[in-house]
């Protein structure tokens, strides 16, 4: 790392330390997803970003040993049992709950209680793969009526790292299976030539007919969402970090090169890539997060000549991010960074801090700062 990148990113770590120190003491132990008027609202345990504050928690506890993040990410956890077993209100984003939340205290600290957690989720995560289709299913249906029983999402695929470390840890393979099986689906079926992604992608549950794409949260069927981009970038690198196959490592470039090539001055993405010229032009800081971890991902794992070009390009997203999205000076945002989008579509959290974006961006700052080992 040059001086200079020493020098910001320590900068950024005192600042991200100094903001949670206060969240937390209004947080605690509950889950925040997006904020209104610069304040976090909580969610349900059941929501699929519950991971991400603690997640976040751990990753500063992992470098200060802070007791007081520790209890809260703990209890957090624990909070999630009633969920598990509440099964049926779990769809595919189990991994993004349970890898940083067991998987990262197991990890952090032996601790075999999270580690049967994790296990008991990848288990719960692995019985939604449709085997006629290859995929994970996604949502259970949202209102009476509907059927996505078919529907698998970009998404999915960082929650894949759960089932490749069940396989790991328990030497049974069929987690791994499962997860590299779902990994081939969406690179066939969501990775359009040009790098770009869809988010939804729709099959005959039956028979496992492809049947096509969906918009979802991108602005339609054939656009280019900017945080299912940052997904695909990560995602893929991760299942190759796991298979050691060059096609998920090679999918992961293709899509990040698209990503990379439609960024505009600062590097961070608008809500889309392809927007008419009518469309709401609203900023995602959670999607450059994110693509910002998967590229240090690809840099990890890129042939030397390659790799420099994937650090300094995420180097520069969150640098951006730091001096141009931070909510370092504004004490009454409880976020780190400001303006991610979730949903522009329906109109759902435009431009607020997004917790997820949080995590990603301190994720990111911990790599920057030498941290190799993930969660994920």
């Amino acid at each position: 790392m040059s001086d200079r990148s020493a020098s910001w990113t320590e900068e950024a770590w005192n600042q991200v330390n100094a903001k949670v120190s206060r969240t937390a003491a209004v947080i605690g132990s509950r889950f925040p997803h997006a904020t209104k008027d610069g304040k976090y609202v909580t969610e349900r345990p059941h929501w699929w970003t519950a991971g991400f504050w603690p997640g976040l928690l751990w990753l500063l506890y992992r470098e200060s040993r802070h007791e007081p993040w520790r209890r809260i990410a703990e209890d957090c956890e624990k909070q999630l049992d009633r969920v598990i077993w509440d099964f049926e209100t779990l769809d595919h984003d189990i991994g993004f709950m349970w890898t940083l939340t067991s998987l990262a205290r197991y990890r952090l600290l032996g601790a075999r209680d999270a580690r049967r957690r994790a296990l008991l989720a990848a288990s719960l995560l692995a019985a939604r793969y449709n085997a006629q289709g290859r995929f994970l299913r996604a949502w259970n249906p949202w209102h009476e009526g509907q059927d996505n029983r078919g529907w698998t999402i970009i998404d999915s695929l960082m929650n894949l790292p759960l089932l490749f470390w069940a396989s790991a840890e328990t030497k049974d393979p069929r987690f791994s299976h499962i997860a590299r099986a779902h990994a081939e689906t969406v690179l066939a079926r969501f990775v359009r030539e040009d790098g770009s992604v869809c988010h939804i992608y729709t099959f005959d549950p039956f028979t496992g007919e492809p049947l096509g794409p969906l918009g979802g949260q991108g602005y339609d069927a054939t656009s280019a969402w900017s945080r299912g981009a940052a997904w695909a970038i990560y995602g893929f690198a991760l299942c190759h970090r796991y298979t050691g196959d060059d096609p998920f490592l090679d999918a992961a470039k293709r899509v990040a090169r698209f990503f990379l090539a439609h960024l505009p001055e600062d590097f961070v993405p608008y809500w889309d890539f392809r927007l008419p010229p009518d469309a709401p032009r609203y900023r995602d800081s959670s999607a450059a997060a994110c693509a910002a971890c998967g590229l240090l991902e690809i840099a990890g794992q890129a042939a030397p000549a390659e790799a420099p070009a994937y650090r300094q390009a995420a180097e520069n997203i969150l640098h951006s991010l730091y001096t141009r999205y931070g909510a370092w000076d504004d004490p009454e945002c409880e976020g780190l960074l400001v303006k991610g989008t979730g949903h522009c579509p329906e109109g759902k959290n435009l431009e607020v801090s997004l917790i997820y974006g949080d995590y990603f961006f301190v994720e990111g700052l911990s790599r920057l700062r030498g941290n190799r080992e993930l969660f994920w």
